[in-house]
């Protein structure tokens, strides 16, 4: 039985670092952007569309009728991003067949819960997260509390 563990966190909280520390301690594989640059491997897309599809709400609000007629066209933009969150799935799979690992983020918790894994969600305070922010990044330094 693989020893799988995911980490949910919140933007600032260090959910990344405790990953990173967690994968070198257990001595396991720890996959993060390295989900991201496998995707681009395998496909055509820009990076900076890839990450903008990542941060954006998976479906965006469908009307009550979705059904198509033969006179209405795809809807391109969404089946694109269905297409990036399904190879970005498959990914995960592969990379957790692979080898124990700790996976950050993109929902291996959703995607792996058949293979059980160990869950962990990272927070931390609205403070805390505002510091760490500053911390971290270089353009962040002159903002105000609500800006990061």
């Amino acid at each position: 039985m693989k020893r799988i563990i995911t980490i949910g966190r919140e933007f600032g909280s260090g959910g990344r670092e405790v990953g990173r520390r967690l994968a070198e301690k257990l001595n396991v594989a720890y996959y993060d952007r390295e989900i991201v640059d496998e995707l681009l491997k395998r496909t055509q897309l820009a990076e900076s569309y890839v990450l903008q599809v990542e941060e954006s709400r998976p479906l965006p609000l469908l009307p009550i009728r979705t059904a198509r007629t033969f006179g209405i066209p795809g809807n391109y933009p969404l089946e694109n991003r269905l297409s990036i969150y399904q190879q970005e799935r498959e990914i995960i799979r592969e990379l957790a067949e692979k080898s124990d690992c700790v996976i950050v983020g993109r929902c291996a918790d959703y995607i792996l819960q058949a293979w059980n894994p160990f869950r962990l969600f990272i927070y931390a305070s609205m403070s805390s997260k505002i510091a760490r922010c500053r911390e971290k990044g270089d353009d962040a330094a002159g903002m105000t509390d609500k800006e990061p």
